[in-house]
């Protein structure tokens, strides 16, 4: 890979007998692409299917259609704390020392301890899903489980703020008398890594759990099963890649020519149309549509900001609707607005909320252009399409064979301005003059990016791959209890079941043969 692509990064972490226990890798397009959508990576380690039993560690973002996108991948055969921080490690050299805002794992302690230390400054956040899946496990004998579970959901999803939160749970433990609960005084401990009312106020990018991670998984299912090679996993990994750079093609050639009609006649419902991709339209869409169950009324009005009220109506079945209260504060001058609901803070899109105060506004036919984050529009520049790799050799681009072109150019300029300061600096702001003359002629908003360097200067590999022979990994202690019925792909169900059935023959022949049946370590989240 690293003949193919110069900047192809990877590294490996071996044992004292020269046995591989980790490896790190990605490609240069995934790496460039971090250097645009990499605000928020989910991360999650549980997908185990090979021969070694290592588990697969993707880092997953969100692109500008929406869409789950891979920064790369690792395969690790244990879960503590020191794997985790060599990982993240690895991470920061590929990606220029350059950590995620935002990240979303589970509850992994070791996973937790990680981060603290490789990613002080980014904002953690635990997976919303598998804290709430072990309410059936925590409560299923309780007498009163529907009801406890209910209240605990109520207390996530409708506090508008930390405190009413706070107060909630209180009233939770109180009424149920679950003031003991080891599970529920340690949740709570915690709760400013999974309750809503403490993380909405930062940049999500729509993901609250680690689902993107687990897709990207799901897509193994039906190519890989218990007997995969680590070679095999390899190749299955770039078709992965493969697919998803085929869809976020699509999505770019409809986004620019077609067109998904409004729904309404706000001018600022057709400034969306015109600016966001297909699929963030469609969910600004959304939000208009849900214009009908909200009623706004003014609060009050001081100093040219006012406060509005919106009751919103959600419905929570088929014979019920609850009624929810949202504060919109909206200033004439600056026609800025915010909402209790931090929609457009957590997600980037305008709520339900915010659109029913705009709608009653006469004055206000046009938004601002910072309510249009550039992280959603079509025209956003996508460098990394730019960058060939193993399953995008783009053939026939003449921007890309331009783009291989002009980095080499760069790369001579680079070498022999660097020696001399003066000569560095003068290069270094004539590049800066050509970039904004270039970009405004482009007319698109140009995100900061820079030429990835190779492989080789992004910080030192673990070994030196030409010069040691690396033996095959240990089969993986990974965490978890001993079961005999793991989920299986559909390919691995197919071999099982074929060699059950040579078992079945061979017991059938020799009466006394005894067919063990293999147990499997998996993780139990």
């Amino acid at each position: 890979m690293r003949k193919a692509n110069d900047d192809f990064y990877f590294d490996i972490n071996m044992d004292d007998e020269c046995r591989m226990k980790n490896v790190f890798w990605a490609d240069a397009r995934s790496r460039a692409s971090y250097e645009v959508f990499g605000d928020v990576v989910t991360f999650d380690t549980t997908y185990l299917t090979n021969k070694y039993e290592m588990s697969f560690a993707p880092f997953v973002g969100v692109n500008h259609h929406g869409q789950s996108i891979l920064f790369g991948a690792a395969l690790i055969s244990s879960e503590d704390t020191t794997t985790f921080v060599w990982l993240f490690e690895a991470w920061l050299k590929c990606m220029k020392g350059r950590a995620p805002m935002a990240i979303i794992t589970d509850q992994d302690r070791a996973m937790k301890n990680a981060i603290n230390k490789v990613f002080p400054n980014a904002r953690h956040r635990f997976c919303l899903w598998h804290i709430l899946k072990k309410l059936s496990e925590k409560f299923r004998s309780h007498s009163q489980y529907n009801a406890i579970k209910s209240a605990i959901r109520s207390c996530v999803y409708d506090s508008q703020t930390c405190d009413e939160f706070n107060a909630s749970w209180q009233n939770l433990l109180k009424s149920y008398n679950l003031e003991d609960n080891a599970w529920l005084r340690d949740l709570y401990k915690e709760r400013t890594f999974w309750v809503q009312a403490y993380l909405k106020s930062v940049f999500w990018t729509s993901m609250t759990t680690t689902q993107r991670s687990e897709s990207i998984n799901s897509f193994f299912d039906g190519y890989v099963h218990s007997s995969t090679s680590l070679k095999e996993f390899a190749d299955q990994y770039d078709n992965t890649l493969r697919k998803r750079v085929e869809s976020e093609n699509v999505a770019d050639f409809n986004s620019f020519n077609s067109t998904i009609q409004c729904v309404s006649r706000f001018s600022f419902e057709k400034q969306f149309q015109e600016l966001y991709t297909h699929n963030k339209f469609k969910e600004v869409q959304e939000e208009i549509r849900e214009l009908m169950y909200c009623d706004c009324s003014l609060l009050k009005s001081e100093c040219g900001i006012c406060a509005y009220q919106v009751i919103e109506r959600v419905q929570i079945n088929s014979s019920y609707m609850k009624k929810l209260c949202f504060t919109v504060y909206y200033s004439e001058p600056s026609c800025e607005v915010n909402c209790s609901c931090c929609l457009f803070e957590s997600i980037g899109i305008l709520c339900r909320h915010v659109i029913s105060v705009l709608s009653k506004l006469d004055d206000v036919l046009l938004l601002p252009e910072k309510y249009f984050l550039k992280r959603w529009r079509k025209d956003l520049k996508q460098p990394y399409k730019l960058i060939k790799s193993s399953y995008d050799p783009l053939s026939g681009n003449p921007s890309a064979d331009r783009y291989v072109e002009l980095c080499k150019y760069m790369c001579v300029l680079a070498a022999v301005a660097a020696p001399n300061v003066d000569h560095y600096t003068e290069l270094k702001n004539d590049i800066d003059v050509l970039t904004k003359k270039f970009s405004d002629l482009s007319c698109v908003p140009s995100p900061p990016f820079q030429l990835l360097p190779s492989a080789s200067t992004t910080g030192s590999l673990a070994i030196d791959c030409t010069a040691v022979e690396i033996h095959s990994p240990h089969v993986a202690r990974i965490k978890g209890k001993l079961v005999s019925n793991r989920t299986m792909s559909a390919v691995e169900k197919t071999v099982v079941k074929k060699a059950g059935g040579n078992k079945k023959k061979q017991s059938d022949t020799n009466p006394n043969q005894q067919v063990k049946k293999k147990k499997r370590y998996v993780k139990d989240r």
